[in-house]
């Protein structure tokens, strides 16, 4: 039987999939209010430092992702 519930629960259980995603840390586009002196509320997005890098993976394999700045300086992945 189709219900909100059943909808909401499968949508918490299936994995966004986004364009702008860290392969290492998962890190993305995140959300929020812009606020002005007068405490208007509009909104606005903070847009995750993404990098694309060619690295190897676990298998050897000369992969193209998208790494965050941050991953990057952390310097445990190898870089092909």
């Amino acid at each position: 039987m189709y219900t909100r519930e059943a909808e909401r629960f499968y949508y918490t259980l299936k994995e966004v999939r986004t364009m702008a995603k860290c392969y290492i840390t998962g890190k993305t586009t995140v959300t929020g209010n812009r606020r002005s002196h007068a405490l208007n509320a509009t909104r606005r997005t903070w847009k995750a430092n993404l990098q694309t890098v060619h690295i190897k993976d676990e298998n050897g394999n000369v992969k193209k992702v998208k790494i965050s700045a941050r991953a990057l300086k952390k310097g445990n992945i190898e870089r092909a």
